[in-house]
């Protein structure tokens, strides 16, 4: 501002110069001041440039620090919703899994209860067997050397077969169970045992 009030008192003072027509002298001195007014004014001009070229840095900077942060913030979200869906996705597992243990939970359980049910089971065929199977054995093997049969096992169900061994000869027993009554199939294998001791 005080450039061009000292450009005006330059022009004033040509102004004045031209139409009192005065010495050289006073034209010398104007002209010595519009000089120094001039290189004010292009000192000023050059700081003035000077100062734009920074502010315009500075924001550059500042813009492209801001575009940073947005590219940042962006960046940061992009993440923030892969771990959102990755944190989902682990949740959604972590249920599944939940249920399945759960479930073989309650199957290990109801295996648990069955073994535990065999196992008494099989304690009480065990009580069972130590009891009637030598009972068993020994009525069976009385039979056998009573009746002085030999019974065959495998044969078709409804049949009964096996070999009488008499005093002198050994005879087949082939009998059909679903066309003979059970009292004629007692009586004619009790009419094979030999009365004589």
């Amino acid at each position: 501002m005080a450039a061009f009030r000292d450009m005006e008192e330059v022009s004033q003072g040509l102004l004045s110069l031209l139409g009192a027509n005065r010495a050289e002298a006073q034209q010398r001195r104007l002209l010595r001041r519009h000089e120094q007014v001039v290189e004010r004014l292009l000192e000023t001009q050059d700081g003035a440039e000077q100062r734009l070229r920074e502010v315009l840095t500075a924001e550059e900077e500042v813009a492209q620090s801001l575009l940073n942060a947005k590219e940042q913030a962006h960046q940061g979200g992009v993440e923030l919703r892969q771990l959102e869906v990755e944190l989902q996705r682990a949740s959604e597992e972590d249920a599944r899994l939940k249920a399945s243990l759960l479930r073989l939970s309650r199957e290990l359980e109801e295996l648990k209860e069955i073994e535990a049910d065999l196992e008494r089971q099989e304690r009480e065929v065990d009580e069972d067997t130590t009891v009637t199977v030598p009972s068993a054995v020994y009525v069976a093997q009385l039979y056998r050397r009573i009746s002085k049969i030999e019974w065959d096992y495998e044969c078709e169900p409804g049949m009964i077969k096996g070999i009488h061994h008499g005093p002198s000869v050994a005879q087949p027993i082939h009998l059909d169970s679903t066309q003979l009554s059970k009292k004629f199939i007692s009586d004619y294998l009790w009419s094979l045992v030999d009365t004589e001791w």
